[in-house]
């Protein structure tokens, strides 16, 4: 018998949800039309806050990039949207939303109304963390999360999991059924995103401190939407039609299209349906092999147990496919009202690095139009240090680092935090999450709310460089206060592990003229270069002046007009600011790019 609703409220409004505060405050759900949707909202002596009303005058439109499977559940037709005007931080609030459903109306009979309550509500901060296997990390398996789960005392952080089914069957709808808002008492907090945790975790305390932890003021409490999916690239999180729009984009769309050409949706179901079966099956095997011996061959794995079948066939049901992520995930808390985007993702698009750039903008630009908000702010991770043993340093994720740094410097309010030594050798997983979400969080305070400085905030990156006779002077941002070289047991074995896998790969490394800096002549051949920090001989008598810049030189290269630093998939990070912060990947010039398509072969370690 088909399940039937006549009367929905977004899943994403709960019990214990964390509204934005100073903003409109978005609350929706589906209905039918003519009837009358109203929300009010009472603080914890319920006192009226804010109320506000709908009619609901037109029904839903589908979206073209979807293909909707059969289901038995059945959602009103129509879409409500009700706003309440902005408000400041409160706890231990109560939603009362009302449905008078004037569509069943009948001559002479009372109008149905259906009536539901929410409590303990929050008005605070809300921030969506999004991306893929770094940012879906649990608490309960990095480095700080068993200690971190011991404590007994709430953080003032709430977090909210979409619905993580790639498909929108029967089962869709009967988990998002499921999906509520979590308190630090709830048994689910291992399974959060660790790095989303710690974002929020933090930025409550600095909001709070901000406030002098004023009695007279209420304590804000920041709720996390967890958004993110392991192995995806940025093109399942975007719609359909802004892929189509942009030739290079559009590559992502085509090779779906392809794949799948003459096959019928059942025939795509049931392929995807046995992939995960064997998949299951591999991954178990593949999970006992490496609890034996960790330092196995990824080789040697697949040739006991055959090639991993990850991340399966292109198909209407496979989550990785274009867009898939945007309508499932994304569109299905899209309008709730959100502060802004903390963003861990680009190891899956290392396959297409020249594109990335206007990849990930179009993603931020689609985002922000379906928030209709033009300033959403973006704070993201630029991906650390990568390579597993057995591969050749491709230098692809030097070209998403790249682009990177170029929304950083081209996107408004979308904000780079460098994550260049937070690597960890031979997994793409770095277990240490504590340090990357405060930076991306202090980069939050600085921008978003003018609590902080870009030189405590930001890494040094390159501003402009200058060349004098058989040198390169470089300038930085972020560097007033000038560099410092870090030699130490994790730099040490950093280098260690660098050098292994260069000689494995046939081209031994000179550990005593290595330093991450390069340069190049005009035949665009790189050379390890000696750096001083600071201008060397042509510095000013001032103790003051060049204090951000760096000078390169090489024996090598007498006549420099290229340079490049970090231009490595992985290696030991020995350069940072006084400021606590690497310095960021660069090179000045794509004149000399190698456009070789290669790229690491090992995707099974791409999802958690």
């Amino acid at each position: 018998m088909d399940k039937y609703y006549d009367f929905t409220i977004a899943a994403v409004i709960s019990n214990h949800c964390v509204f934005q505060r100073n903003k409109n405050i978005s609350i929706f759900g589906k209905a039918f039309k003519e009837d009358i949707v109203k929300a009010e909202l009472f603080d914890r002596n319920n006192k009226l806050l804010a109320a506000n009303e709908t009619k609901v005058i037109a029904a839903a439109k589908a979206s073209s990039s979807s293909i909707k499977p059969k289901t038995t559940i059945i959602q009103p037709p129509a879409d409500w949207l009700i706003q309440l005007p902005p408000l400041q931080a409160h706890n231990d609030c109560t939603l009362k939303i009302t449905c008078t459903q004037y569509h069943k109306q009948n001559a002479g009979a009372t109008v149905p109304v259906i009536e539901k309550v929410f409590t303990d509500i929050s008005i605070g901060e809300v921030w969506l963390a999004g991306g893929q296997s770094n940012m879906e990390f649990e608490l309960q398996n990095c480095t700080e999360g068993p200690e971190e789960l011991k404590n007994e005392k709430s953080p003032n952080v709430r977090f909210y999991y979409t619905n993580k089914i790639g498909w929108m069957d029967d089962n869709f709808y009967k988990a998002e059924e499921q999906t509520c808002w979590q308190t630090w008492d709830s048994e689910y907090k291992t399974a959060w995103s660790a790095v989303g945790y710690f974002f929020a975790k933090k930025l409550a305390r600095d909001l709070n401190l901000a406030n002098n932890f004023d009695p007279n003021k209420e304590t804000v409490t920041v709720g996390v939407i967890g958004c993110n999916w392991g192995g995806t690239s940025a093109s399942a999180w975007m719609s359909r039609e802004a892929l189509e729009k942009d030739v290079d984009l559009k590559t992502y769309v085509d090779e779906q299209i392809e794949a799948t050409k003459g096959k019928s949706i059942e025939q795509q179901c049931k392929e995807y349906d046995d992939y995960e079966i064997e998949n299951n099956e591999w991954q178990q095997k593949c999970a006992e092999i490496y609890s034996k011996n960790p330092d196995s061959e990824w080789d040697e794995v697949q040739r006991q147990i055959g090639v991993c079948p990850w991340p399966g066939p292109r198909s209407c049901k496979n989550p990785y496919r274009p867009a898939g992520l945007y309508e499932c995930m994304l569109k299905r808390i899209i309008p709730y009202t959100i502060k802004g985007v903390i963003w861990y993702q680009g190891e899956s698009d290392d396959h297409k690095p020249h594109s990335y750039a206007k990849l990930f903008s179009t993603m931020i630009d689609v985002w922000r139009t379906d928030w209709h908000d033009p300033h959403l702010p973006f704070v993201f991770v630029q991906l650390p240090g990568n390579r597993y043993k057995q591969d050749k340093d491709f230098k692809h994720w030097c070209l998403i680092r790249e682009a990177q740094q170029k929304v950083h410097d081209t996107v408004k309010n979308a904000w780079m935090t460098c994550a260049l030594d937070l690597g960890q050798y031979n997994d793409i997983h770095p277990k240490a999450k504590k340090e990357i979400a405060e930076r991306l969080e202090e980069t939050a305070i600085c921008k978003v709310y003018k609590l902080s400085t870009e030189e405590k905030a930001f890494a040094p990156m390159l501003d402009s460089f200058l060349i004098t006779q058989n040198k390169m002077i470089l300038s930085f941002v972020n560097a007033a206060d000038g560099f410092e070289l870090r030699s130490n047991a994790s730099t040490k074995q950093a280098m260690e592990y660098y050098c292994q896998m260069e000689a494995r790969q046939g081209t031994p490394v000179d550990e005593s003229t290595f330093t991450g800096f390069e340069l190049a002549g005009s035949d665009g051949v790189f050379y390890p270069a000696d750096f001083v920090f600071g201008k060397g001989e042509v510095a000013s008598s001032s103790s003051l002046e060049g204090k951000n810049t760096i000078t390169l030189t090489s024996s090598k290269v007498p006549s420099p007009v290229y340079a490049r630093y970090g231009w490595y998939n992985y290696f030991p990070v020995t350069v940072y600011g006084k400021n606590g912060l690497p310095l960021a990947p660069f090179r000045t010039s794509q004149d000399n790019e190698n456009k070789a398509s290669e790229h690491a072969e090992i995707q099974q370690i791409m999802t958690v």
